[in-house]
């Protein structure tokens, strides 16, 4: 039997008095790549703010590599997370490679610094250097960013911050990446080659993907199934179910018009 990377159990989330989610249930399983799609206001990136704790949650529980959220210790490296919005100082002096270097992890054993020898001590953090800086290169070599290193994060446009966020969940291993309309303020082809990038990304290192999503067209190309969200769970399936016009009338009301993209 296959667990689950990602189990919701009736989660429900209150914002003041006003009810934003209410009791969502599903589940992720290993190397699956599920879209949250829904009109304005639906509470997408509130749930995916209460799956990752960033939000306090009013009722239900969520497991991760099948411990609960708050347990997950040293496993917490292996989730990796793209908000929808990176807000930071622009003027704030930070390369790209040391952004990236800020995501790497180093889960080794690490020496004891009580009556630890110096002549052990240094030939171990030289190795750990050079492996985060390995890791960085790697990173960004794989994500087309490489060119851009030594450049200021506050200089990048919109399409080259998203790769480089992405390099940042890259430098170290993951096993659940969730991503929050991480296509947002990107153009359409923009999207398209971060969407390739992605799914080639998700195949070679076996990811879990959970992400947020506007782009009904995109989802129905890319994702294996969908959760319709509009405060409660409307339908869940596959994208030739879940994305029917039915559903879709369902989840985002009457005016809703879906755009293709045509290459």
């Amino acid at each position: 039997m296959t667990l689950p990377i990602l189990k919701v159990d009736g989660l429900t989330v209150y914002q003041g008095s006003y009810l934003a989610v209410r009791d969502i249930a599903f589940e992720l399983l290993p190397g699956t790549d599920t879209a949250i799609v829904g009109p304005n206001g639906a509470g997408k990136s509130t749930l995916v703010k209460a799956i990752l704790d960033l939000i306090p949650r009013s009722a239900g529980t969520v497991e991760i590599f099948g411990l609960p959220i708050k347990r997950l210790g040293r496993k917490r490296h292996l989730l990796g997370y793209m908000p929808q919005n990176f807000i930071f100082d622009r003027s704030f002096p930070i390369s790209v490679s040391e952004l990236v270097g800020l995501g790497w992890a180093n889960e080794g054993k690490r020496p004891k610094a009580k009556g630890q020898r110096e002549t052990f001590l240094l030939p171990k953090l030289w190795r750990q250097d050079r492996e985060k800086s390995a890791a960085i290169v790697e990173a960004l070599q794989r994500t087309d960013v490489y060119h851009l290193r030594h450049q200021a994060i506050g200089t990048l446009s919109g399409g080259q911050l998203k790769r480089v966020l992405l390099a940042y969940c890259l430098v170290t291993p993951r096993r659940l990446l969730i991503l929050d309309e991480a296509f947002a303020g990107v153009d359409v082809q923009g999207t398209a080659d971060f969407y390739a990038l992605l799914n080639q990304l998700k195949r070679e290192e076996g990811w879990t993907v959970l992400q947020v999503s506007h782009d009904i067209d995109m989802v129905s190309r890319h994702c294996d199934r969908v959760l319709c969200l509009n405060q409660t769970l409307v339908c869940t399936g596959k994208p030739e179910i879940a994305l029917s016009p039915q559903n879709l009338l369902a989840t985002y009301g009457p005016g809703f018009s879906r755009y293709e993209h045509h290459h």
